[in-house]
């Protein structure tokens, strides 16, 4: 009974999952339009996305701190935040005359969404056990990942006004908030129910090396990821002839679907040849893609595609690792807890990068703009080559212990 009920919950949670988090890209997908809307430049546009990350750190820092989705149903946490999340995001096309309140907004947005992703791994840990919850942590970064793309969807496909595409995306993360609290339920694998305050938590995961590595991967690996999602349109669209249906159909492509491909990919490969391995080789192939992005700029569609959908795969084929690991890793009564801090100071790092790439395209050209991202995931790949050495340090002395009894 257990069995069939977790793999409908992994479908709810992910459901969840990807009509929360289409709020997040919801501006990223309309900046041509909200550029000639507000008159502006690159980085202000930049702002319209690094600001729901800005939100983002905030909001999870507070519910770190506060130990928020250890301390309460964590399912009517996520439902009260993407409701929250949809207010902000409504209230964009509502209110907003310009750049200043939109931020504004977008902050709350971000805010609101620290209640919706890292609780939602939670739950999804909480269903599956060590066998397959790489699997599983793979299939709610899918989730992630579609939804995240859904804006140049909807942007692609429809013929909507900007306002049409935010009032869609909070039109989704309502309808979140209701599968969640209607459908969704936690798991036994994990602590649940109310637990004691414990603050220092955040801090206290660190000492210990695996929750340690497993953190400066997920950092590099943050380095690159949502920088590379907010400019692709704008690297897509600088070194092609493409009209933005044809750039959103490309860019829902290379993040969404093969997105999803490559957390599935990554997933599977985490639970059968181990955790460091899987996440080592998505970090060696985005870096590279970053690096290689120069020489296919200006490539013909067919070149650039495949080199796309590798990156969109590869890009994001570790996330779901990580919180893989330190889900296995942390005290079981505080994993909400260490989940949301991790999240909280990756997307600190993002906020960084996504403003260092119009700053480098306007310096030199779109062509090098991904560049800059290449030391996080090849950073990331050396934490996670230190990760497998201990791994095997630790087989190696099991079985040690187990021949000598």
């Amino acid at each position: 009974m257990v069995g069939h009920r977790r793999y409908v919950q992994l479908g709810l949670i992910a459901a969840m999952q990807v009509l929360g988090m289409a709020m997040w890209f919801s501006a990223s997908a309309v900046l041509p339009a909200l550029r000639e809307a507000w008159q502006l430049n690159d980085f202000q546009a930049g702002w319209l996305t690094a600001s729901v990350q800005v939100g983002f750190v905030v909001g999870a820092v507070t519910s770190a701190v506060l130990n928020l989705p250890d301390r309460f149903p964590p399912q009517r946490v996520a439902a009260v935040a993407a409701l929250g999340a949809a207010a902000a995001t409504a209230a964009v096309p509502l209110f907003a005359d310009g750049l200043a309140p939109a931020v504004l907004l977008r902050l709350c947005t971000g805010f609101f969404l620290a209640g919706v992703y890292p609780v939602g791994m939670k739950l999804m840990a909480s269903w599956f056990g060590p066998a397959g919850r790489g699997l599983a942590l793979g299939v709610l970064v899918g989730a992630l990942t579609i939804g995240s793309a859904l804006p140049h969807l909807i942007n692609g496909l429809g013929d909507l006004p900007w306002q049409g595409v935010l009032f869609a995306a909070a039109g989704l993360g309502a309808c979140a908030a209701t599968v969640s609290l209607t459908s969704v339920r936690p798991g036994p694998h994990l602590s649940g129910g109310r637990t004691r305050p414990r603050p220092r938590y955040v801090l206290e995961m660190f000492r210990e090396r695996g929750p340690m590595l497993a953190n400066l991967g997920y950092f590099g690996h943050m380095w690159e990821l949502y920088a590379l999602w907010t400019w692709l349109p704008s690297f897509v669209r600088a070194g092609t002839d493409g009209g933005d249906t044809a750039v959103g159909l490309v860019v829902f492509t290379a993040i969404g679907v093969a997105g999803l491909a490559g957390c599935l990919l990554g997933g599977w490969a985490a639970d059968r040849f181990g955790r460091a391995p899987a996440a080592g080789t998505a970090l060696v192939v985005s870096g590279l893609c970053c690096l290689a992005s120069p020489l296919v700029h200006t490539a013909p569609w067919p070149v650039l595609m495949v080199v796309l959908l590798v990156w969109g795969a590869a890009v994001i084929a570790d996330s779901g690792v990580f919180s893989t690991v330190l889900s296995e890793t942390a005290d079981s009564r505080y994993v909400g807890t260490a989940l949301t801090a991790q999240t909280a100071i990756g997307f600190l790092l993002t906020v960084v990068t996504i403003n260092l790439v119009p700053v480098l395209a306007d310096a030199t050209d779109w062509r090098y703009a991904f560049l800059i991202l290449a030391p996080g995931p090849l950073l990331g790949a050396l934490a996670m080559r230190a990760l497998g050495k201990q791994a095997h340090h630790g087989a190696r002395q099991r079985i040690r212990a187990g021949d000598t009894r």
